[in-house]
């Protein structure tokens, strides 16, 4: 059964006890989408032209000032040096097949990690070209960029990604053009735990929600947010997305950054999420799948209709 929502008037919502639509493979209630962001070496930088260097910063300082910020560089470089290696380690020891949204100048610049993705067999999708804002893009412009990233990220792991993340934000043009260039399924979206299709001027794409909330950039974001609260917090979703997966649809997200989660004094709680997923995995409870899979499968069990 699922608990739909239907428009009444005004702002008055009714609950109405459905049938749910589909089911994710072997009846799992829960379909867990690991994404990992690789950003390192994409940023802003003065060495590749930008007016300011790289405000999102491990000490929260955002230097206004068009000089190097050498220490944040490092934070960076920190991600592909050992907090890559650490999450990448994790994910083969727990039979983790993740999402890499990639900047594709990231995996230019960082061949062996590219590599290593590859070996492992994960999904590898567009975080852009660079890490940049596209809403400072006009159409071409961004166009332009979205095809640059395509190929960039073919070339490096010889396979078009099918998805498309952007950084924060996105533009009026962003999801016909995605539609335009052939994408599978898009990211950029916060408004539900399940798949949908969105049609734009007769181009289908599926929309596959992003659970922001279990970011592990909150831990950068707001430093007093602890690896303990974010590992009780994830958890604490994915247990009650299992339960309500009885009756509901439920996809759950879980973004991870190399120079975040990297880190010794928080790989530990990335540790005890994938095992407690893994666990769940082999009750049955949870599907493990990179968005793809989840794409497809959604696309195979609700055709588009237009």
């Amino acid at each position: 059964m699922s608990v739909q929502l239907s428009q009444v008037t005004g702002d008055a919502m009714n609950y109405q006890i459905e049938k749910k639509s589909y089911e994710w493979p072997g009846g799992a209630p829960l379909a867990l989408s690991v994404v990992l962001n690789v950003e390192e070496g994409a940023e802003a930088n003065i060495l590749d032209g930008d007016k300011y260097p790289e405000p999102v910063d491990e000490m929260g300082l955002a230097l206004k000032r068009s000089i190097r910020n050498h220490g944040n560089e490092s934070n960076y470089r920190y991600g592909l040096t050992r907090g890559g290696p650490r999450v990448m380690r994790l994910f083969e020891q727990y039979g983790i097949r993740a999402t890499i949204t990639a900047c594709a100048l990231a995996l230019e610049r960082a061949p062996e990690l590219a590599r290593e993705i590859m070996r492992q067999g994960h999904e590898v999708t567009s975080h852009g070209y660079r890490w940049a804002h596209q809403f400072h893009m006009d159409e071409a412009q961004e166009r332009d960029y979205i095809r640059k990233a395509v190929a960039s990220l073919e070339k490096t792991t010889g396979r078009k990604p099918q998805g498309w993340l952007s950084r924060y934000l996105l533009t009026d043009h962003t999801r016909r053009l995605l539609c335009e260039e052939g994408f599978l399924y898009h990211m950029d979206d916060y408004g539900d735990d399940e798949p949908r299709w969105e049609a734009i001027d007769g181009k289908p794409i599926v929309i596959l929600p992003y659970q922001v909330d279990n970011n592990d950039m909150k831990m950068w974001s707001a430093p007093a947010y602890s690896p303990e609260q974010w590992l009780k917090y994830a958890i604490d979703n994915l247990e009650w997305m299992i339960a309500e997966g009885a009756h509901e649809v439920n996809m759950m997200s879980l973004g991870l950054h190399m120079r975040i989660i990297g880190r010794p004094g928080r790989v530990w709680a990335l540790e005890k999420f994938l095992a407690h997923a893994a666990a769940r995995a082999q009750q049955g409870q949870v599907w493990l799948a990179t968005r793809e899979e989840i794409a497809r499968h959604f696309a195979s069990q609700v055709p588009w209709r237009g």
